[in-house]
């Protein structure tokens, strides 16, 4: 009887551990690498395999859905989320970016070069400065948009070190690829705001448009989850530096080709940002990859397809967790 009443403690208690452990509230660290200052958070035991979330343009690590962090960190993860460099809590670089955005991206639709204060090599090389600053040998990468990108990077600088590449609405930056609206692109380049609630209602604007058709949002949600963001940080300037560290890049297919990590992609059939060809083009340039698409998901992490986000990654997760581990409470 004692034998079972033990059992019963211990499995119902089972959940409170790995809420405990997988607490998303865990406090933001800065780490210093050079003349780059990274904050981060770091989600789970120390001892677990680590799982490195790189965000996309403009986004800081509260983008990252906090129950989709916690379930990742219950499947025996270390999740470690980050800022960005001039997003968030990082470091916000001086250097002013050019005074014609527009100018910028017209030099890039035609195949002209475009200057850039940093590049997405760069960034790759701060989530890796990361990861020896934690003392971390190995981790699995997970991007999503740019980050999808800066991914693609540090796979490609420390093959030996990722363990696994889970890519999520991101692309190639292949010519030819189908572009988005020039609406689209006008929110996204729209930074200038005389006040916080112009600003919010801006961001505000932005997300709605990079919704699912399939999805009704709720202005107010909207409204509330730019304010946060923008009572945590606000920087224009930094989202348009790291925008043109996108445009600054050429096509990363013969990186891509050169890679042999383990690889899902994963994207939306309702993207309006990265039409899903963008998927379907870095999945055909990574040997061995694996392609996932999600009906509806658009080009955000909305509510609605948070479960079949996770039941697209889980599994890939786990087929490469090699340690053993797997979903150990």
């Amino acid at each position: 009887m004692r034998a079972l009443i033990f059992l019963a403690v211990l499995l119902c208690g089972w959940p409170v551990l790995a809420s405990e452990r997988c607490d998303v509230q865990a406090p933001t660290f800065k780490v210093e690498l050079g003349e780059v200052q990274l904050a981060y958070q770091s989600i789970g035991r120390a001892s677990d395999p680590v799982l490195l979330m790189v965000m996309g343009l403009g986004g800081q690590l509260i983008h990252w859905p906090d129950e989709v962090v916690a379930r990742l960190c219950e499947q025996g993860f270390r999740v470690i989320r980050f800022d960005n460099r001039d997003v968030g809590l990082s470091s916000w670089v001086q250097a002013a970016p050019p005074a014609n955005l527009a100018y910028e991206a017209l030099r890039y639709r035609l195949g002209l070069s475009v200057s850039a204060p940093y590049r997405l090599r760069d960034m790759a090389g701060d989530a890796l400065g990361l990861m020896d600053a934690l003392g971390v040998r190995q981790f699995h990468v997970l991007g999503a948009s740019m980050g999808g990108m800066i991914a693609q990077h540090l796979a490609d600088l420390v093959p030996a070190r990722v363990q696994s590449l889970t890519l999520i609405m991101t692309s190639s930056g292949a010519q030819g690829l189908p572009a988005p609206s020039p609406a689209l692109l006008a929110l996204l380049a729209e930074r200038e705001a005389p006040s916080r609630e112009v600003a919010v209602e801006q961001q505000a604007d932005l997300l709605a448009a990079l919704g699912s058709p399939l999805v009704s949002d709720d202005r107010q949600a909207l409204l509330q989850q730019a304010e946060t963001a923008y009572d945590r940080a606000f920087n224009p300037e930094g989202v348009q530096r790291q925008l043109l560290a996108i445009l600054a890049e050429s096509s990363r297919v013969e990186l891509l080709n050169r890679l042999q990590v383990p690889t899902l992609v994963v994207h939306g059939t309702a993207d309006p940002l990265l039409p899903a060809m963008h998927g379907v083009h870095v999945a055909a340039h990574i040997q061995g990859s694996a392609l996932k698409l999600i009906p509806g998901l658009a080009h955000r992490f909305q509510e609605a397809f948070k479960e079949p986000l996770l039941a697209a990654v889980l599994p890939h997760l786990k087929a490469n967790h090699r340690d053993g581990h797997w979903a150990r409470l």
